[in-house]
């Protein structure tokens, strides 16, 4: 992709991505959905993943798997109002660039 992603926008989608499961997920998994729709290294995510803890907008838990510990996000209620102030300011600034783009005015 030729545009960067700011952090706010790499904090909305992997606020979006936890939020599909109300019981949370694990971090692989979390990485693979954010990459099938941006290109993006785990090792810029977990760093987020940690900030959005620190933050109050996830939880963190862990459930044994296979032998070993496997470690789960799940969106808190400081995270879901987050997350939705991210989807509406996303609109906002999704429209308004989107007409930028059609020769349209703001």
């Amino acid at each position: 992709m030729v545009f960067n992603t700011g952090a706010a926008l790499l904090d909305a989608i992997v606020l979006a991505v936890v939020s599909k499961d109300k019981e949370g997920t694990y971090g692989y998994r979390i990485t693979q959905d954010v990459r099938s729709v941006i290109d993006v290294s785990e090792s810029t995510l977990y760093p987020v993943l940690r900030r959005l803890q620190k933050d109050e907008c996830l939880e963190v838990y862990d459930i044994q798997y296979g032998g070993r510990n496997r470690r789960y996000y799940k969106l808190t209620e400081k995270g879901h109002a987050q997350l939705n102030l991210y989807k509406t300011e996303w609109e906002s600034y999704s429209t308004k660039i989107s007409m930028i783009f059609k020769g349209g005015e703001c």
